[in-house]
């Protein structure tokens, strides 16, 4: 009947609760395991004594516990816990075997005994009783549960609510509504978020995340960059013209409202050109979708590039990129993403070492990051070097130029390099310019078809730059990360919708649902991912700052001389430039955090950039810029030959035991950064409060420094007297851990080890303490 488990001799602990009992005078209880569930979440099915495995090779590691399926999440109790490691992200929503629903890829069924496997979804019927369960996340963990021990017909009930569970039928059946609105009621009457609130966000340090859904936004964002030429327009106002640009966008002053009106009606969805962002010199980067109309084409686009002309000091041209026929689209990028995630995650390595490499240059999933960053400093040329006003057309505006646009503005502007910069970025380019997160996600399992990894395709250019300017963001890569992973916690309104119409529609319908009064701030009760404080600590949140970070107006020490980072003023280029290549190659950084001097560069470029005899304009520009020191607060252009572009190993094999680093990895760096960091700040802290000198005695520095739990870095510096200690046991995947996936056989030593660890390979603390940090 039941098959006995091999490798664990207290099978004591596993007796069914009549015969714990009869045992009760010389057994110790059995553990009641028990789900720590959020308000209005509840339990649907639950399996006893399932094993979750760790190791491929034996069930020595493995843990024995309950599997739990509520209307938000898998949980996985341990019967046993193993002691949890303390420097990992403690997550304040999601236990450490806990799945959202909403992460979950594809829940696969197997009864191993028959032969069988199935796939479950919404309402499905299972014939066989399953041995075991594989779910495949979206955040590329693949888990797996043993059914030993477990009763058949809780197996199998448990299996079939997962499965049902993770396909909701509609939007509303998505767990964030139940637990907002039940939130709302229990808090009626008291603040339900601690601190001050501006826009659904808790501000840091004075400053907070703009939402856009307010005509102000917009204004302090024209302010901000100079462009007087430019007004908020209100005619979207309740989505009169478009259910899916925001209510309130920008436009040139010399459009009237009655003209935009007319000029919507010949574009798709009626997206009329909208701004996003102003260079210093007057010019402007501008989004729209196609003109719909062929006829009126000419004469729609020549009003509007009068418009726009107008809007610059100078007069300036107009260039026009049209995104869909430079860069992929997005089938091609889900197809990369999905051969890719099939090479990191779901391929045994040790039957594809010899050919890595080579897999994952043919998944082209590099060869598209280099051609959104290349295509985004192609735009840079006509903004920064030629003074020119550029518009990206997409056909719908809706998914390309929402990465192009946003990257343009990274490298252009260091304010959204800054944290609180760079989620206004996010909420501006993709929240309310409408990109369709609802679908692209797929968190509904509708339509495979529409599902694209646009955003994480961003996330991964954004990660190439900071790899190559590390100083230049003052976020790190752990929070590029935990930003992916929380498009799957369906309880935040960012990632949720397709536009911020349907996002008004469904809170409307929420708000009457849960009798919620009408005029009350919708954000409070589904508040944006950007108020962090509901899912980490303050103390994770210090995570996600950028130790090495350089704000403005920071100084640097260059050849023994103190420097401020300015740039001198870039030159036009006015003749046209040179088409993009075609062809691409693609290829992987071959050594991890060693990028050539910047002095060598014109000859690492020579093969994109051609002597000076045949050299266009472009080519100039890039030659120029390199050959000058880089201004971490200024213009950053990124290197996009093949060989600088990178895998990002945090992100793409976190979840692989192969890949990680035991006492190894860019941890340490971070951490000896951090400890440094936090010990000049303290310093610099005692200096402030330094108290001058008295007539009576020596001056002696006030007790000095913030609290110990209010200090920016992770890693805290101790004090000269206290003896070293080493911090906790780090790992290459720091802060997250491997810890509960499906996995496959060690095999250090091997080439792709070899390449996972930078061609070195740390085993121990030995070999460590021989290489220099």
């Amino acid at each position: 009947m039941f098959s006995v488990k091999p490798t664990k001799p207290t099978f004591k602990c596993y007796l069914p609760p009549v015969q714990t009992d009869v045992k009760k005078t010389i057994e110790p209880p059995i553990k009641k395991l028990e789900p720590k569930l959020l308000p209005g979440e509840i339990v649907v099915n639950e399996a006893n004594f399932v094993r979750k495995c760790i190791s491929a090779e034996s069930s020595q590691d493995d843990l024995w516990g309950k599997l739990i399926c509520t209307n938000f999440k898998v949980s996985f109790i341990p019967q046993d816990a193993p002691p949890k490691q303390k420097s990992q992200l403690s997550h304040l929503l999601l236990g450490e075997h806990d799945i959202p629903l909403t992460c979950l890829e594809q829940v696969v069924t197997v009864n191993d005994t028959k032969g069988k496997k199935k796939v479950l979804g919404s309402n499905k019927k299972l014939k066989f009783n399953p041995t075991e369960l594989i779910l495949y996340c979206k955040d590329l963990r693949i888990i797996r549960f043993c059914f030993d021990e477990a009763g058949p017909e809780s197996a199998k009930k448990v299996c079939l609510a997962i499965g049902h569970y993770s396909h909701p039928a509609d939007l509303q059946l998505l767990f964030g509504f139940e637990y907002q609105g039940r939130r709302y009621h229990e808090s009626k009457g008291n603040n339900p978020f601690p601190g001050e609130r501006v826009n659904g966000s808790t501000p840091r340090g004075g400053l907070q995340t703009p939402i856009f859904d307010c005509s102000s936004d917009w204004d302090r964002a024209i302010k901000r960059t100079g462009a007087s030429e430019w007004r908020v327009c209100t005619i979207n106002e309740n989505y009169a013209i478009s259910q899916s640009l925001p209510e309130f966008i920008v436009v040139p002053v010399s459009l009237a409202d009655q003209d935009l009106k007319q000029y919507s009606l010949f574009f798709i969805d009626n997206r009329i050109p909208y701004w996003c962002w102003n260079h210093p010199n007057g010019c402007a980067l501008v989004r729209m979708a196609n003109i719909s109309d062929p006829l009126q084409q000419k004469k729609i686009e020549q009003r509007i590039y009068t418009a726009i002309t107008k809007s610059h000091p100078q007069r300036s041209e107009i260039f026009l990129s049209d995104v869909d026929k430079c860069l992929p689209n997005i089938q091609d990028i889900q197809t990369a993403f999905v051969k890719l995630r099939q090479i990191c995650v779901v391929d045994p390595f040790e039957e594809s070492d010899e050919r890595w490499l080579s897999s994952i240059e043919n998944s082209r999933w590099l060869e598209y990051v280099r051609a959104f960053l290349k295509h985004a400093a192609d735009i840079i040329f006509y903004l920064d070097g030629k003074n020119a006003s550029v518009i990206l057309q997409e056909e719908e505006d809706r998914d390309l130029n929402c990465v192009v646009s946003s990257l343009v503005q990274l490298m252009l502007d260091p304010h959204y390099r800054s944290l609180i910069g760079f989620q206004s970025l996010v909420q501006k380019e993709w929240v309310m310019a409408g990109h369709r997160f609802l679908d692209r996600c797929n968190h509904l399992k509708k339509s495979d078809k529409e599902e694209s990894p646009l955003f994480m395709m961003f996330l991964d250019c954004v990660w190439q730059m900071m790899n190559q300017y590390p100083a230049a963001f003052e976020f790190t890569e752990v929070y590029l990360i935990v930003l992916s992973d929380s498009m799957w916690i369906p309880l935040f309104s960012t990632f949720l919708f397709n536009s911020s119409k349907q996002r008004a529609q469904y809170l409307m319908d929420f708000a009457k649902n849960k009798a919620i009064p009408q005029g009350e701030d919708k954000v409070v009760y589904f508040p944006p991912v950007w108020d962090w404080l509901q899912q980490f600590t303050s103390k994770d949140l210090t995570l996600f700052n950028n130790p090495m970070y350089v704000g403005k107006g920071a100084a640097c020490v260059q050849n023994g001389e103190v420097k401020t980072f300015r740039r001198t003023k870039q030159k036009t280029y006015s003749s046209t430039m040179r088409g993009a290549s075609t062809s691409m190659r693609n290829g992987v950084k071959g050594a991890e955090d060693t990028l050539p001097r910047r002095s060598s560069l014109v000859s690492e470029l020579k093969s994109d950039f051609s002597t000076v005899k045949d050299e266009s304009p472009l080519e100039r520009f890039f030659r120029d810029w390199f050959s000058r020191p880089a201004d971490q607060q200024g213009l950053l252009i990124p290197l996009f030959m093949p060989s600088h572009v990178a895998l990002w190993k945090l992100f793409f094999l976190r979840w692989v035991p192969e890949a990680c680093i035991p006492r190894g990895g860019p941890i340490h760096t971070y951490h000896k950064l951090s400890q440094l960091v936090d010990e000049i700040e303290l310093l610099q802290s005692q200096i402030r409060q330094y108290k001058g000198p008295s007539p009576s005695s020596t001056p002696l520095p006030s007790p000095g420094g913030p609290p110990f739990n209010q200090r920016r870095m992770y890693f805290k510096a101790s004090s000269p007297h206290d003896p070293p200690t080493p911090p906790d046991f780090l790992t290459s995947t720091f802060p997250f851990s491997p810890m509960g996936n499906l996995c496959r056989r060690s095999t250090h030593g091997t080439p792709i080890s070899k390449f996972l660890n930078g061609a070195r390979i740390w085993l121990s603390t030995e070999t460590l303490a021989n290489d220099t940090v």
